[in-house]
């Protein structure tokens, strides 16, 4: 009875070890003073992914780490940033993959812009062939 005992306490202590002893960020779920500031701040966050969800913006993840990246896009914004240089140093420090708009112009992601308009091409060619009327035979 006293190893069942100890086994639940073990299992119910494994999450509660997984919490952050840290404080949340100070800026991850209070908005910035100026309204102009925040729009802007709120519309980057828009254009982020979150790096531990991955299919969810900064702006709509309750993640530690996306209210960190929260606080710090409107903590940049506020000391004076543009939108633009905010998400650059998020970029040069995380990668492309932060952004759901990746810049064209790196090597890894040129395929990704250019891979729709081959398939459509190539979907177009296949049709062409597939709905063309046969010819009389004579």
């Amino acid at each position: 009875m006293k190893r069942l005992l100890s086994l639940l306490l073990l299992c119910l202590a494994v999450p509660v070890s997984a919490q952050t002893g840290l404080p949340p960020a100070p800026y991850a779920d209070r908005q910035l003073d100026d309204p102009q500031q925040e729009t802007a701040a709120r519309d980057l966050m828009e254009e982020l992914r979150c790096l531990k969800c991955q299919s969810q913006s900064i702006a709509d993840s309750n993640a530690p780490m996306a209210g960190d990246m929260r606080s710090q896009v409107r903590e940049r914004i506020a000391a004076g940033e543009t939108p633009e240089e905010v998400r650059n140093w998020l970029i040069e420090r995380y990668g492309n993959w932060v952004s759901y708009n990746p810049p064209i112009d790196s090597a890894v992601t040129w395929p990704l812009w250019i891979a729709p308009i081959i398939l459509l091409f190539a979907a177009l060619w296949l049709a062409r062939g597939r709905f063309r009327k046969p010819k009389d035979r004579e």
